[in-house]
């Protein structure tokens, strides 16, 4: 029986109900911008590792771990965040395949090693940190949404300093730091090679992109077609339903 504490529930993590997830409203549930990495993501089929950098409750890693028979290693600076993915593991029986650590990403190279991974994904903090009087009341959210223990360079130079030559490394992230991502990916020797824009539906702005780079790569970026999230009445596209539901 899974121990679940405060204010934390059961969820499914596929709509298959094949895996399970512990989530809390007020410390972490996973949203669509991780079901889309992880989809994104370029992983390999039988072996390897993978490091997953602010892995909150452990979301990509179990994701991921539906795609490929690699090893997949998760970061996380939170404790009780940190907890929730350990159980998560543990629930879904994959503690073979996935490993939870708890720790800062800036300081992780004793413990990770340098390029050693094959790839690296990430969903980071969006926003900037942010005056004493825009702060989130809720501490936790407040860390996941804002750079306050990690700027978007900390995690473009730890992504950068755990892939191998010529591995792979995807990001998530808001369109607004798009200049900022690309010229980070390049100041350290990830090549932008893959780039998604993610609309909420047609005629509205984008609300997210997907980027993947390859250390010391060659300049080739390719613009992928947008994903359309929503239909005019309010439905899934086929696209989108074809991710969310893992049919693709």
């Amino acid at each position: 029986m899974v121990q679940l504490y405060d204010d934390e529930r059961l969820d499914y993590a596929l709509a298959d109900e094949s895996m399970k997830i512990i989530q809390s409203p007020t410390a972490f549930s996973f949203s669509l911008d991780a079901v889309l990495l992880a989809h994104f993501a370029y992983v390999p089929i039988k072996r390897g590792r993978i490091l997953d950098l602010c892995t909150g409750n452990g979301i990509i890693p179990l994701l991921l771990a539906k795609r490929t028979n690699a090893h997949i290693t998760g970061v996380e600076i939170q404790e009780r965040i940190f907890s929730m993915a350990k159980r998560n593991v543990s629930m879904n029986e994959l503690n073979g395949q996935l490993e939870m650590i708890h720790g800062d990403l800036k300081e992780m190279q004793t413990v990770l090693g340098q390029s050693s991974f094959d790839v690296v994904t990430c969903n980071p903090p969006y926003f900037r940190t942010p005056n004493d009087t825009e702060l989130n009341h809720n501490e936790y959210l407040t860390i996941a949404r804002h750079e306050v223990f990690a700027t978007l360079e900390d995690v473009v130079k730890a992504c950068k300093l755990h892939v191998r030559p010529g591995g792979k490394v995807a990001m998530v992230h808001r369109p607004g730091r798009l200049v900022d991502i690309i010229t980070l990916f390049r100041k350290y020797k990830l090549e932008p090679k893959r780039l998604q824009f993610i609309y909420p539906k047609e005629g509205k702005d984008a609300n997210m992109l997907l980027v993947e780079g390859i250390r010391d790569g060659k300049a080739d970026l390719k613009i992928l077609p947008p994903l359309y999230i929503y239909k005019a009445d309010g439905t899934y596209t086929e696209e989108a339903e074809g991710i969310i539901y893992d049919r693709t």
